[in-house]
């Protein structure tokens, strides 16, 4: 049997991320903060090494700066370690001068460092994902089997299978059929898998383990073939061997503005779905060593408070608050999603980082180092709102304040309402 020491992850690191605008303005999806502590990319990484997977690539392209950061500051092996976790930025080569054009054109253009890794099989992971998984487990499965690719699936309801790879499998769980984003109803009623159940169809989770040998034929010769969902899996599953493997557990795709928030907000609940206490598999990140948060004469309710924090005489519920957050006294925070802090105050002193006094705020995500003047009130706007004024932005009703910005004090924004600086 092949061994896990001879598996290679390759973790996407994403496109252009338009789905989670303004977020991903000056910053790759898989580095968007999460939980008040963490970065998306930590999932798949924090999972590869929780399944004693230690060689890991991940591959970047776009506003990669931070995410690079991040990947390379925080995850490092000893020198005695066989392992490595390392960035494959695109790049111009003798070959090509083009920028990745799909998940597969990725791999293909990162091909000769894929190979001299000599890997037996290829993990290939999302990196926009929140959900625990011990690998080894399908790469055991994708061995016994004898798959040339098996793909890692998960049931979803109708609402979402237009957002997915859809998949029929056989009584050996070898796939049949494959549909990517069915949109027709006979389409969609030709790939329902449990004709009982809610979640009736299998949607592909975006993980494929695929044969090393098999991985680079495919890439080679089949030079048209830029995307893994659109292109490679409904070749293969006519060509191929192609299994399925099953999850059960917590997932959630965090693609657009609507997910981030939804999902963020479900981790502040007593009973959240998805536990970053889980001592079998913990969630790696980088450490900054920061002093305890400090909650002075404040109430907070379902509260997901993120390290060296500050909250003064204010009232914080069902939101997330994360690392370096200042609230300031008489605010009133409710279902938001705070990104906190990268430093306690700007290089021009006279603009405090945080929210500050008697600001109301619900229904909102403030990205990192904003400032938001005293007596700022946001609320959120009907769900289908789509709007951008520059300084902040509306998707699906909820306002997102961008990384960095300053909200003037008096600043309103709530629906009929334009947002105006009120005079005191």
């Amino acid at each position: 049997m092949p061994s896990l020491k001879d598996i290679l992850a390759v973790i996407m690191g994403g496109g252009r991320g338009t789905r989670l605008h303004p977020l991903t303005a000056l910053r790759a999806k898989p580095a968007i903060p999460l939980a008040g502590k963490y970065r998306l990319i930590d999932i798949p990484i924090s999972n590869c090494i929780n399944s004693s997977i230690f060689r890991i690539s991940v591959l970047t392209q776009f506003n990669s700066a931070s995410l690079n950061r991040h990947v390379s500051q925080t995850y490092q092996l000893d020198r005695f370690h066989a392992g490595f976790i390392e960035i494959l930025a695109a790049e111009q080569t003798a070959v090509t001068s083009d920028w990745y054009q799909g998940t597969a054109d990725a791999l293909r253009k990162q091909l000769i460092q894929i190979q001299s890794a000599n890997p037996t099989d290829v993990l290939i992971l999302a990196g926009d994902h929140l959900y625990r998984m011990d690998y080894s487990r399908m790469v055991e499965y994708h061995w016994s089997s004898g798959a040339d690719i098996t793909v890692g699936v998960i049931p979803i309801n109708g609402e979402e299978v237009d957002r997915f790879g859809v998949l029929k499998r056989g009584a050996d769980g070898r796939i049949i059929s494959f549909k990517e984003k069915p949109r027709d109803a006979a389409s969609q009623a030709a790939m329902v898998s449990y004709p009982d159940r809610t979640n009736c169809y299998l949607g592909s989770m975006g993980i494929y383990v695929f044969k090393a040998g098999v991985l680079a034929d495919i890439l080679t010769n089949k030079p048209d073939f830029v995307d893994f969902g659109k292109d490679v899996i409904p070749w293969a599953v006519d060509n191929l061997t192609v299994f399925s493997y099953e999850f059960d557990g917590y997932w959630r795709d965090i693609g657009t503005i609507r997910s981030f928030y939804e999902t963020n907000l479900e981790l502040t609940r007593q009973d959240a779905p998805f536990n970053f206490y889980d001592p079998r598999g913990p969630i790696y990140t980088h450490a900054r060593f920061l002093p305890g948060s400090i909650i002075e004469d404040s109430s907070v309710h379902d509260v997901l408070l993120g390290d060296g924090c500050l909250l003064k005489s204010s009232s914080v519920i069902h939101s997330v608050v994360g690392v370096r957050s200042q609230i300031r006294r008489g605010s009133v925070i409710s279902d938001s999603v705070l990104m906190g802090a990268d430093c306690y105050r700007a290089d021009n002193h006279d603009r405090p980082i945080g929210i500050g006094e008697k600001c109301y705020i619900q229904g909102a995500i403030i990205d990192k180092n904003v400032s938001i003047g005293a007596g700022s009130v946001i609320k959120p706007f009907p769900r289908g709102t789509n709007e951008d004024h520059g300084s902040w932005v509306i998707q699906d009703g909820i306002v997102v304040v961008p990384k960095g910005t300053v909200l003037p004090e008096g600043t309103i924004i709530e629906p009929k309402t334009i947002a105006r600086q009120l005079t005191f």
